[in-house]
């Protein structure tokens, strides 16, 4: 049995240690925002927040992540500038990625208050989003970017 903290609260996982962290989330804790696409920590579909760090939860293990905090979408606040931003530039179409995008907004964010245009697109570079949306995040991310300097 592994303990993890999962968006506050402190959740008991019945795995082997070197079980990737993903499917602890998905299968175990019914977390399904978090998605599986490649396995190999390539497209960013998979991203969680460890310690306030984006981190691609197919390539990292349950025993390596009882360390830290782990948040999912699920534990962003409703009122958290990303969620507000999100909604309305109106982002997702299919919405399988963007959970680990807006993840991986939260992380960049914090590292660079204030983001050029370049630096948006450098920041969201690896994480693969084929509905075509794209245009629309990197609006997204300049409010939330706004929204968190107020």
């Amino acid at each position: 049995m592994i303990s993890l903290h999962v968006n506050g609260k402190k959740k008991k996982v019945e795995v082997a240690p070197d079980t990737p962290l993903l499917w602890a989330l998905r299968d175990n804790l019914g977390i399904t925002s978090v998605k599986y696409t490649c396995g190999i920590a390539e497209c960013g579909v998979c991203t969680v927040l460890i310690d306030d760090k984006a981190v691609r939860s197919c390539s990292i293990s349950v025993d390596e992540a009882k360390k830290g905090r782990i948040i999912t979408i699920e534990g962003l606040p409703e009122d958290h500038p990303v969620k507000i931003a999100w909604i309305e530039k109106q982002v997702p179409q299919c919405g399988y990625c963007q959970p680990g995008i807006m993840l991986q907004t939260v992380d960049f964010l914090k590292r660079q208050p204030n983001p050029t245009a370049e630096q948006v697109d450098d920041a969201l570079d690896n994480v693969l989003c084929r509905c075509g949306s794209h245009p629309r995040i990197k609006k997204a991310v300049q409010m939330a970017a706004d929204l968190s300097r107020k």
